[in-house]
Formats: C-alpha cells, structure tokens, sequence
C-alpha cells in the first residue's frame, strides 16, 4: 500500500463518517474550498485522529438517531482537543448532546428544502448571507437546548436551535446539509468555517501539488522499472502520464485492444497520448480474442466476467514478456505496477489494502502468484475532477482528460444481447455521431456521460426507401451526475436530438429508430445492461 506523500496530506481537514451518503460530498466540498481534506471513520479514536495533525474536524450526518441503539458516538474529547469543529446533521446533534445540551424528540422532523431563518448575519458562519435561505434537512429529532457557551444562530419551524456558533472554543454547528446543492448558500457556510471559524489559508488545489506528487513517485520507483495497463480512459490515463514525468523511459505501459472501445479511442492511445507524453507503449491487438470468447454470450453479467477474465490473461503475458526483457538487468528489475486508485476507491474500500489488482478499466483480478509488483498510486489522494486538473497540467490531450465515463468491458454492455463485430460496427457508428453533435451543441460539460445502446435483439418496424424495413432500435440515455450515485436525465435541446436522430437513421446501416431514455437514477441505473 502507498502512503499520501507528507506534504501533501499535512493538515488535513478530517471528515468524521458517521454513516452519511454524503461523507465523500463533504470532503469534495472542502477541496472545492481549496483546502485538502480526508474522510475518516467514527470510529477511529480520538488520539488516531489527533496523530494527523489535523486543521479541522467536520462530523458528518448519518442515518440514526442519537438516541437508537448503537447510534455512533462523539467522544466529547474531539471537542476539548483545541481544534475547530463544524458539525452538520447528525454530527450537529452529537456534538449538542456531547456538550450537555439537549436532543429531544420533538415529533417534527423536517425532510427536504426547509426555510430557516438566520439571527446574526455577520456571525462567523453567516457572513454575507441573507437572514432568510432555503437549506436542506433531513432530521427527525431537534436540538431544543443550546449547549452551554454556544449562541444561537439560526432556526427553523422544527427546529428552534437549528444553528449554534462559539467563537473561542471554535466549535461550531448547523442541523442541515450544507454540502449538498439544495442548499442554496451551503457552500458560502462552509468556507465560512473553513477560513474565519479554523483560519485555513484555502490554498489547496490539485494542480499545485503535481509537482509534489512527482516527487513522492520517483521516490518510490528510485532506478527500478515500472509497468501500467493503460485502458484510454481519464485515471490510467494520468496516472501513467504523471508517473513518466517522474522516471521517464522506466515506464512501460500496456495498451490491450480488445476492440469494445468507442471510435477513435485506441487511436487517442496509440497516437495522442504516446504524442503528449512520449511514454513506451506495447499495444497488444486481442480483438480476435475477446470476439470469440463473447460469442453467444447475451446475459451481461457473464460478458462482464469474460472480458474480465481474457483482460488478466493478455495483461499476464504482456508483463511476462516486459519481466522477460528485463531478466539479468538486477540493477534495474521491473518491481512496480502503476494503478489508477482515486480517492473515492480508498474510502469505500475501508482504506485499501494495497493488494496487487489490475485497476484497469474494469477492475479485472489480482496478478498470478509469480508476477509480484509493489503498487503505485499516484492519484489515490484525489477525486475525478481533481484528476482531470492534474492531467490538464501534465499536458495529457484534452479529449482524454475530459472523456465521458466509461464502463469497463466497454461496448460489450451497451449491446443488449450477444457482441458481434458487425453490432459493434453499427453501436460504434451511432455513438460517434452522438457524441459529435453533443459536443458540435456545446454540451460536454452539461451531459456527466451519454451512454448510446444498441438493442441487438430488438427489431422495430419502419419505414425507409418507401419499403418496410426492419432495423434495430438505439437508445441516447444522456444524463447530468456528480458522483453517479444519483443522476438526472439531461434535458437535452429538441433540435440536437432531432439532428442525432435523423444523422444515425441516415447514415447507420440497420438503425431505423431512435429513443431516448428520460428515467432518472434512481430508479435506473445510467448503463442499460
């Protein structure tokens, strides 16, 4: 397992998790706030904590109420450590009931966009803001009695202390969400804390730490040779790049085509980004291979494992054949793999065991026993839209910096039925004009990702060339997300689709319809499969 680089991580903001869906929105929106942030467990130990040297503590909402069975508890000496404290929710309630105020059942919850009312508008949380907003809540039980020491700053209609503020002990608390978007001034709340309540600097971005990050790989690498399974998409993408600025020609990366990308995708590899980089990639041509081994395959779950399993089998060789290269060379063994991990993969993962997986575009299985790396993890310190910063400043092409998501066995589940060469050279046709007149309308940065679906086993009646014809139908599903966990339907313009429709019942052979999927997530999922 890598440890953050020193620097880095020094000072962290840290996110006490007390089971939130939101703890990781939470330490985003501290980044956001250009300060460097970590989620931690509720239940790791005061003294765990303190060892960090932390700036601040934020504790998050949770599910519970402080009064179930088992609820997670505040240590109150989190409160008397000297450091400032922002409590959200249910951390807010913890914090009242660890100070000796009072949780009470009230028998009015309060879900959803909820108007409060702010009594200090100069206070340090409210600074700047009106003395009316709407905010996001999601409570059951209310804090009726302020601790001691603490004042009042605002309330709600079931909420009478709905805020508390004490400027010497540093503590402070809303029983809100200010993290999330619904809450209108969340983000300004926040920062407030941040730089007047703990007084950060706000001076943490992404891009000012390449550098640093650097220095920790080729610290780590040292004369050694290093290995990386390139997939096309944004994290292996740079994570390799950043790896090769740090020991140049010791990288050697692995590019399998298994013909299930998008167009142009393995040539944005085997050109653009060997161009931009000047990295040493070995391209291995398996789409024979993976055709065959997905041939009568329609349940996706089995393709997903098929692709799997084929990619571990032609990344195996292709790191034989690297190791075999380099055997005799003692001075210099092939000793690490680099992994595109981010942050998010850290912290649903429990903190990651540092275990010798392939993190490629599908997270495919360990490595065999006799192809033992040390893992390199560049990025394991960052989110999505950080990683796309650093790729930026790294000089990696900007059409894979800011390449949709993409599933890992590729076209493979956006079939719906058996993959076939001549039904990916239709879904590939499709999605092409797709994405190019998406991105001809300027919605790049609008749709998070459009998955185009072919319905393989589908035909649909039309009419083309005055003849009846039947052709299958292709499904646009454009969708607005920050973290896929939730997502949106894109309300995309009618004259674009008009021009996606008519362009691939045109030009693509075999399609004569195409729908779009207007369902939100939940409850469907954004990938058809």
């Amino acid at each position: 397992m890598t440890d953050a680089p020193a620097e880095i991580s020094a000072r962290p903001v840290l996110v006490v998790d007390f089971g939130a869906q939101y703890a990781q929105l939470i330490a985003r929106r501290v980044r956001e706030a250009k300060c460097f942030s970590e989620v931690v467990p509720h239940t790791m130990s005061v003294a765990q904590m303190l060892a960090k040297n932390p700036a601040a503590i934020i504790l998050s909402g949770g599910p519970s109420s402080v009064y179930a069975d088992g609820a997670p508890e505040l240590d109150p000496a989190l409160l008397s450590a000297g450091l400032p404290v922002f409590g959200m929710c249910y951390g807010f309630q913890a914090m009242a009931q660890a100070l000796n105020g009072t949780v009470a059942h009230t028998g009015l919850g309060e879900y959803g966009a909820t108007p409060v009312q702010i009594a200090d508008t100069a206070s340090t949380l409210f600074d700047g803001q009106p003395a009316e907003q709407s905010v996001w809540m999601s409570h059951g039980d209310s804090v009726t009695v302020a601790p001691a020491g603490m004042r009042v700053t605002a309330s709600s209609a079931g909420a009478e202390v709905a805020a508390f503020e004490d400027d010497q002990r540093r503590l402070y608390g809303v029983q809100w969400h200010p993290e999330v978007m619904h809450s209108t001034h969340g983000q300004r709340v926040l920062e407030n804390f941040l730089v007047r309540g703990a007084g950060l600097a706000a001076d943490w971005t992404a891009a000012n730490v390449v550098e640093e990050l650097v220095g920790q790989v080729r610290e780590q690498i040292g004369s050694s040779r290093v290995i990386c399974g390139l997939s096309g998409g944004v994290d292996s993408s740079v994570a390799a790049a950043l790896v090769q600025r740090a020991v140049g020609d010791q990288l050697t990366c692995v590019f399998v085509d298994h013909g299930l990308l998008r167009s142009g995708e393995a040539e944005q590899v085997e050109q653009d980004f060997v161009a931009a980089t000047g990295v040493d990639l070995v391209v291995v041509d398996a789409r024979d291979r993976f055709l065959s081994a997905l041939a009568g395959v329609s349940d996706p779950e089995e393709k997903r494992k098929i692709i799997g399993r084929e990619f571990i089998r032609v990344f195996e060789q292709a790191a034989r054949d690297i190791v075999g290269s380099h055997q005799g060379s003692e001075d210099h063994p092939v000793e690490f793999l680099v992994q595109g991990t981010l942050y998010p993969d850290v912290v649903e993962s429990g903190g990651g065991t540092g275990t010798a997986n392939i993190k490629s575009h599908h997270n495919v299985g360990g490595l065999p026993d006799d192809l033992q790396f040390t893992l390199v993890e560049p990025l394991r310190l960052l989110f999505k839209d950080e990683v796309r910063q650093v790729g930026l400043e790294l000089g990696v092409p900007e059409v894979i910096v800011w390449r949709q998501p993409f599933p890992g066995p590729g076209l493979g589940i956006r079939i719906v039925g058996e993959v076939t060469a001549e039904r990916l050279d239709v879904l590939r046709a499709a999605d092409a004009i797709a994405r190019e007149e998406l991105s001809a309308a300027g919605l790049d940065r609008d749709i998070w990702q459009c998955p185009v679906v072919l319905l393989g086993d589908v035909r649909s009646v039309g009419v083309q060339g005055d003849g009846r014809t039947y052709g299958h139908p292709i499904v646009l599903r454009p969708v607005s997300s920050e973290d896929a966990m939730t997502a949106d339907w894109t309300r995309v313009p009618y004259e674009v689709l008009a021009k996606i429709s008519t362009r691939i019942t045109n030009e693509v052979r075999e399609v004569n319809r195409v729908v779009l999927d207007i369902t939100s997530k939940p409850p469907g999922t954004i990938e058809w499969e």
